[in-house]
């Protein structure tokens, strides 16, 4: 898969590309991403990529032929099939079903916005899908594209240590993973429930199913529905 992100701030991405497990597909060469930075499709000697907004109002608004040459140049790149996302807080909210499907795909731009917003004709003419990470605003599109970007990664066969581990994160099935243990068997008079003891691994498993039934159904009882495939469209 190639990804290219169309942002103002690449070296912040250097903590996606060179720490945890999400470096390994770098260095595997499972993910290749390139940067494609607005400011440098300017023609001004400023490199200005922001303007006032019509109408007035707080803020600024960046411009849209910076990055339309961005996200041109960045096609040119990956010169194959490919879907553009901005991140953005009117999006569709992400979720785990959104994110395997976004997995799937070719190749992906992700366009990292920044101030007040982008132009919205970058959206209507450049744009495939608007996605968000949640109701709430941070500075710029950098961060949101890196959540999503982790959360593709780890779906990538040869990312992770057991690729089996992704199926039983929380939400992989819309829910929340079950309780962890590891060594030693009593912590602070808590002791490891029997059954992760037994060596059964049908009474393992039914075990941690219902534990994780019910953490839901406490903490987020709106996530215990049946999981269906999300096909984005």
């Amino acid at each position: 898969m190639r990804v290219a992100v169309v942002t103002i701030f690449p070296e912040m991405f250097d903590a996606l590309t060179e720490y945890g497990v999400t470096r390994r597909a770098f260095e595997k060469n499972i993910i290749e991403i390139k940067y494609f930075n607005p400011r440098d499709f300017t023609d001004d000697i400023h490199n200005s990529i922001d303007d006032r907004p019509y109408g007035g109002g707080p803020g600024m608004v960046m411009s849209p032929e910076p990055l339309k040459n961005a996200i041109v140049e960045a096609k040119q790149w990956i010169n194959g099939k490919v879907k553009v996302i901005y991140l953005s807080p009117q999006g569709k909210l992400m979720k785990q079903s959104r994110i395997k499907a976004l997995s799937e795909e070719e190749n992906l731009i992700f366009l990292a916005g920044r101030y007040e917003g982008i132009d919205e004709r970058i959206i209507l003419n450049y744009v495939d899908y608007e996605l968000s990470i949640g109701d709430y605003i941070v500075s710029g599109g950098e961060l949101p594209a890196m959540v999503v970007l982790d959360a593709i990664i780890r779906y990538k066969p040869g990312v992770l240590g057991n690729d089996e581990s992704v199926h039983q994160e929380s939400f992989s099935e819309g829910i929340f993973d079950s309780p962890n243990y590891t060594r030693p068997e009593i912590f602070e008079n808590i002791q490891v429930p029997k059954v992760l003891l037994s060596g059964d691994h049908k009474k393992i498993k039914d075990w941690r199913r219902a534990q994780a039934i019910t953490k839901t159904k406490n903490t987020r009882p709106d996530l215990v529905r049946g999981h269906n495939n999300y096909q984005l469209s």
